[in-house]
C-alpha cells in the first residue's frame, strides 16, 4: 500500500530513516500519473524543512522525501525547523 510499508530493520540507521521519510502519495495527495514537474521540483518553502538531495530515481522522485537533519514535525503535524 501508498501509506503502509514494513520497516527497514537491517541497522538502526535505516529504520530512522525510514521513519522520517515524506510522502505526496496516497489518499488526498497525488498520484504517480498526475504529479507534473513543478510538483516534483524543489520548492523555496522545502529549506530546512526537507532534504534536496535524498529522494528515490524512477517514477517516485520528487514525491518521496525525506525531512531534513534538524526538522520536526511539532503537535499540530506541520515541519517546523531552527
Amino acid at each position: 500500500s501508498q501509506l503502509s510499508q514494513f520497516m527497514d530493520q537491517n541497522n538502526p540507521l535505516s529504520g530512522l530513516t525510514h521513519k522520517r521519510r515524506l510522502s505526496a502519495l496516497g489518499p488526498g495527495g497525488l498520484s504517480r500519473e498526475r504529479a507534473g514537474l513543478e510538483v516534483r521540483d524543489v520548492h523555496p518553502s522545502h529549506y530546512g524543512r526537507m532534504c534536496p538531495i535524498e529522494t528515490p530515481e524512477g517514477p517516485n522522485i520528487g514525491l518521496i522525501g525525506s525531512l531534513s537533519v534538524y526538522a520536526r514535525v511539532n503537535p499540530f503535524g506541520f515541519i517546523e525547523t531552527p
